[in-house]
């Protein structure tokens, strides 16, 4: 959809932000902000507050598109008397401390229940009686905002950034009248509301594929290519039943052995050295089961030396703790990787890569193994606990030529949908920044269900926002 432009424009005066409409000023957002709070550090649970319970918010209530006051932990008893900063509709939250991509990420409050509060990492922002919080929130989605916030924070650490209170107020913005602003966020609202459901449509659809790609993989090793095979009960409840041929061993008889890898202690592992053995760690493992290159190597003298462990050509590793435990990766080369993972060594007879697709749908049975009470942890004793059914060596080679061909076709229309929601992203952005910036003029825009001017209002705090 193509929208107009206006009659007339003029030179912002800033090299970045090009020509605005004629009537349309540039400000800080200094002349936009009446206050900013901060609330106070405190010690919480990580859970949400009941009602009638305390919760601070976290810095996650900003991550999306719309905040979530439901995003908070409970208040600890004894800090009950430190907690400030009650939540209050029609502001807009600023996480003023996160990662490069997240600081300066914003959310306006449309519900504020009682008894939520601010940590010190987020602002809440108030806005005076010409300038519309809705809009204000649109123009920190834009892209102005964020290269603006990008600036603002260089030279601060690469992993965590910290935006100033004076910095926030000197960033620049272009102005309308309170009419237009509040037209703009109509538009914005309504149109925004599309592409967020276009969104979703995607993601569900990449959900569903992922769901069916893992249930042809589980078909696969557990019952075969052949759908006029004799079947046998496994044994194994969540196995239930198998071709009558196959065999259903622990992992424990299927491998030479199981190792545990290591971080060695004197010759580190680094990205930089050079011809050095791929060194990997559970943020090395994907959506493909072959891995790729590590992020890290270790030397070959740390390999020499014993300080770091080398599992073959053919291995495969799992996750064995944290969040992605069970994810797992099969290795085309000799390899190494750190404590958290795991490496099983096929023995003869065993396909390396059947015995990896047939773990890789095992994600529930190992996290049932692994101590779920505290963090999920599988040693080697639990890993070689787990069930598989296992068929003679050349019907294992043809399951993996046809998951190979099949999983290929599921993953090309992931990647289709995946991008598809990318482009949707990229769609957004261009429209609000094209809106707040007077790039399109939506004056005369009207929405299908009546649209009508917001008016002013006063807060119980006297601000009109």
């Amino acid at each position: 959809m193509s929208f107009p432009k206006y009659p007339k424009y003029k030179d912002s005066g800033v090299e970045w932000l090009g020509c605005l409409p004629e009537h349309w000023v540039v400000r800080p957002l200094k002349r936009a902000v009446v206050l900013i709070e901060s609330g106070t550090s405190v010690n919480a649970a990580d859970f949400p507050a009941e009602p009638g319970v305390f919760g601070v918010l976290k810095t996650s209530c900003v991550y999306t598109e719309k905040f979530d006051w439901n995003e908070n932990k409970t208040v600890n008893e004894d800090d009950l008397g430190r907690v400030s900063c009650p939540l209050r509709k029609d502001s807009l939250i600023v996480s003023r401390m996160n990662t490069p991509d997240l600081v300066g990420a914003t959310g306006l409050v449309t519900e504020a229940p009682d008894g939520i509060f601010l940590p010190d990492r987020l602002w809440q922002v108030y806005f005076g009686k010409s300038h519309s919080p809705e809009f204000l929130f649109y123009f920190t989605k834009s892209r102005e905002y964020r290269e603006q916030v990008k600036m603002a924070c260089s030279g601060t650490s690469a992993s965590m950034q910290n935006l100033g209170q004076d910095d926030f107020r000197s960033l620049l913005f272009a102005v309308p009248s309170w009419l237009e602003q509040n037209q703009i966020a109509h538009f914005l609202d309504h149109e925004t509301a599309k592409i967020d459901a276009l969104i979703a449509e995607q993601k569900r659809l990449i959900e569903l594929l992922k769901e069916k790609r893992q249930a042809v993989i589980s078909h696969a090793v557990t019952k075969g290519l052949n759908p006029n095979a004799s079947m046998k009960d496994s044994g194994v409840e969540w196995l239930g039943e198998v071709p009558a041929h196959w065999e259903v061993l622990t992992l424990g008889r299927v491998a030479n052995a199981v190792k545990t890898g290591g971080t060695p202690s004197d010759d580190q592992p680094s990205p930089d050295i050079f011809n050095g053995i791929d060194w990997y760690t559970p943020g090395d493992f994907g959506a493909n089961l072959v891995l790729g290159g590590a992020g890290k190597f270790v030397s070959e003298s740390a390999i020499s030396s014993g300080d770091a462990k080398i599992f073959p050509s053919g291995s495969v590793l799992i996750v064995s703790i944290g969040a992605t435990l069970g994810k797992v990766g099969y290795t085309c080369k000799p390899a190494s990787a750190n404590q958290q993972i795991n490496a099983v060594l096929p023995s003869r007879g065993v396909n390396g890569y059947f015995l990896a697709y047939s773990l890789s749908v095992k994600i529930d049975a190992m996290r049932f193994l692994s101590n779920a009470s505290t963090i999920g942890i599988m040693n080697q004793e639990k890993t070689k606990d787990i069930w598989v059914a296992l068929p003679a060596i050349q019907e294992q080679g043809l399951i993996t030529e046809f998951l190979d061909e099949k999983t290929a076709v599921f993953d090309e229309l992931i990647c289709e949908a995946e991008n598809g929601v990318f482009l949707l992203h990229e769609r957004r952005s261009a429209l609000i920044s094209a809106a707040v910036t007077g790039e399109i003029d939506v004056r005369g825009w009207q929405s299908p269900e009546g649209h009508v001017v917001r008016e002013e209002r006063t807060t119980e705090r006297g601000v009109v926002l």
